[in-house]
């Protein structure tokens, strides 16, 4: 597995300042975390996810997969009336680095296109807007982080704004124990903090073990939980 960091060091952050890594805000506001979830819906899985989030009383924004939403609607839909956020993930999952640009945007292209057609059709009709309607913001978070400049300022013109974030759980990683998965958001974790974790089936394993101890252990210190857009 290709090295990565718990905690995105701070020079990354400023190198690559047109994303967004973390939410800061004014030393007088409540602390505030920013958990999101790569990969969904998946069944039961991402069920589990939104049944974990409302016992804590939390907000998250999921980046979903296009293909996903195709193949499970109803869980896309658990998302929404839930009033969490959605992202853009590509409607396969793509590299970046790997995959041409066209080839890419017109990836992201049909997700935004699925996105709007199944939140139509699936919302209660007081709230069947559209999706630009629902949410202000679009927001997209490139697959494994990997995403290349003519890509990144194709998105940003298109009026997308890229999400990375600067604590990662590790749950996807088979390496590493549950514990360690918990050790590395809790002592990376700061005000404005955005949290990876994944709703998908390599990471449920860990993901059942780490976010509802998380949640406990961030209300304790007096967090409060927001979804982006």
């Amino acid at each position: 597995m290709e090295p990565y960091f718990a905690k995105t060091p701070k020079i990354i952050q400023n190198v690559f300042s047109d994303f967004t890594w973390r939410i800061t805000k004014s030393s007088n506001q409540l602390k505030q975390i920013y958990l999101t979830f790569d990969d969904g819906p998946i069944p039961e899985i991402t069920d589990w996810v939104l049944k974990t989030l409302d016992k804590f009383d939390a907000k998250a924004t999921f980046f979903c997969v296009g293909d996903n939403i195709k193949k499970h609607p109803k869980e896309f839909k658990n998302i929404l009336n839930k009033n969490h956020s959605i992202g853009n993930h590509t409607f396969n999952h793509l590299n970046g680095w790997r995959t041409n640009t066209k080839k890419y945007l017109d990836n992201v292209k049909k997700t935004e296109e699925i996105i709007d057609i199944t939140s139509t059709k699936v919302l209660p009709s007081e709230t069947d807007l559209g999706w630009n309607k629902l949410q202000n913001t679009k927001i997209f978070r490139p697959p494994y982080g990997k995403i290349r400049t003519s890509q990144k300022r194709a998105l940003l013109k298109k009026g997308y704004q890229i999400i990375m974030w600067d604590v990662l759980s590790a749950d996807f990683d088979q390496n590493i124990s549950k514990e360690k998965c918990l050790k590395n958001v809790v002592k990376s974790v700061e005000n404005g903090s955005i949290i990876v974790f994944h709703d998908s089936i390599k990471a449920f394993e860990k993901l059942q073990y780490v976010l509802p101890k998380t949640l406990a252990y961030l209300i304790k210190e007096g967090y409060t939980f927001k979804k982006l857009a």
